[in-house]
């Protein structure tokens, strides 16, 4: 299960809470992944970090199938919109039996902004600027509008029923569009 949206929109905590329901399950935190890189990052939000944004999430997405084929429930909890969406579909293809969840939150803008900038975590994105640039691009996502779920006015277990139900509902499987 891909849980996506802006920073601030609870990614992160739910996902947490989600794992913590299932007897064997994984968390993978796409911001770790960007952590592992020591020399020669580019913060994820410029523009030149495109090249090196698509690597780590190639990464992310051949770990997150790897659990899954361990048998473990797989939580992918990271800012992936979908110009990310082909790295997790050629995963996909590759192991059809697999089903991927995409879930994106997106509470409203200035909930979002505020819950961003009330993040205490040293590594944790508060600046307005990207946190509403991200947030303005998941505003509009076409046909997977369907894949969102506003949780602004949801608390932290409103939330995680929130998006359980809508995994149990099978609505936000994704299929790869042919190759």
């Amino acid at each position: 299960m891909i849980l996506s949206g802006p920073p601030g929109a609870g990614k992160s905590t739910i996902a947490r809470a989600l794992a913590r329901h299932h007897g064997k399950a994984v968390h993978l935190h796409t911001d770790d992944f960007w952590h592992y890189i020591v020399s020669g990052a580019i913060a994820p939000y410029e523009p030149a970090a495109d090249g090196q944004n698509r690597v780590v999430v190639r990464v992310v997405a051949g770990a997150a199938y790897t659990y899954a084929l361990g048998g473990f429930t797989t939580i992918v909890d990271g800012v992936v919109g979908p110009w990310m969406l082909n790295h997790y579909y050629d995963q996909a293809r590759c192991h059809p039996g697999q089903p991927l969840h995409y879930v994106v939150l997106r509470p409203g803008r200035e909930v979002t902004l505020r819950r961003a900038q009330g993040r205490t975590a040293p590594t944790a994105l508060t600046q307005r600027g990207p946190v509403l640039e991200m947030w303005d691009q998941f505003a509009d996502l076409g046909e997977l509008e369907t894949h969102v779920l506003d949780t602004s006015h949801e608390d932290l277990e409103a939330s995680v029923r929130s998006v359980a139900s809508a995994i149990d509902s099978q609505r936000f499987i994704l299929r790869p569009p042919p190759a």
